[in-house]
């Protein structure tokens, strides 16, 4: 059992929250009990996930996507109202981490994606959120192994026999950084989503693109992170997946 503000001192500090200018706010987000033995992790803060944190007795809620975004409606209305209800009527309390997540050099959700594909020396590019590493393989082997390890089917661009030796990666939305892995001569550049646009310009920079789905890449970070607090703090720890297609 962990006192709610040793919990989210502790991740504040391990997190390194303070060195990222985030969308919304990290940390504690909505205050449930003091005293946390049992917690529960997901990608994001939907009903679904908050009713089946309810169902497990959570005292913690973790994720990926939580609330208070900026440029959303500050009132408190409608799918958010009933959301924040359930975790006040339920003593549940809110832990939500966003880019803090994506860039720890262990539990992030990018170094995570790194362990599951089996690539090589994995380092951030620069300051960026994006990050590099190496392979030696084939597009379209990279491509099936990217499918098994998130049980997935990626959308994939690029000719299949391509080789590929050095990739570039950002787990989530981070499609309009494709310039990042085409600055670095990337052979593919790997993350969540895909808009319009990129498919061109990643054929006319001659580098491959997988998107990969933005909920399966940012599975691991939270789930890493609450595995480390379980170990800790000896918390109960579950990790439930709400799927998601996108």
């Amino acid at each position: 059992m962990v006192n709610q503000k040793t919990l989210a001192d502790y991740c504040y500090q391990y997190l390194t929250v303070d060195k990222f200018d985030d969308y919304c706010p990290n940390g504690l987000q909505i205050q449930g009990k003091s005293d946390i033995k049992k917690i529960i992790s997901g990608v994001s803060a939907n009903q679904a996930l908050i009713d089946r944190a309810i169902d497990e007795a959570a005292d913690a809620l973790f994720v990926h996507h939580g609330f208070f975004w900026k440029n959303e409606p500050l009132t408190l209305t409608g799918i958010k109202k009933n959301r924040i209800k359930a975790l006040l009527d339920n003593n549940i309390n809110l832990f939500a981490y966003h880019l803090p997540l994506d860039a720890h050099p262990t539990i992030g959700n990018n170094a995570q994606l790194a362990t599951r594909f089996d690539i090589k020396n994995p380092v951030p590019i620069g300051d960026t959120l994006v990050w590099q590493g190496e392979i030696n393989t084939t597009l379209a082997n990279f491509s099936n192994t990217v499918k098994q390890a998130l049980s997935r089917t990626p959308l994939v661009f690029g000719n299949d026999e391509k080789t590929l030796k050095r990739i570039a990666w950002c787990s989530g939305g981070a499609q309009t950084y494709i310039q990042h892995a085409i600055n670095i001569n990337a052979d593919c550049f790997l993350t969540g989503e895909v808009s319009e646009q990129i498919p061109a310009i990643a054929l006319e920079n001659n580098i491959a693109f997988i998107s990969a789905g933005h909920h399966a890449t940012e599975r691991y970070g939270v789930q890493a992170l609450c595995q480390h607090l379980a170990q800790e703090f000896n918390l109960d720890h579950h990790f439930i997946d709400i799927d998601n297609s996108v």
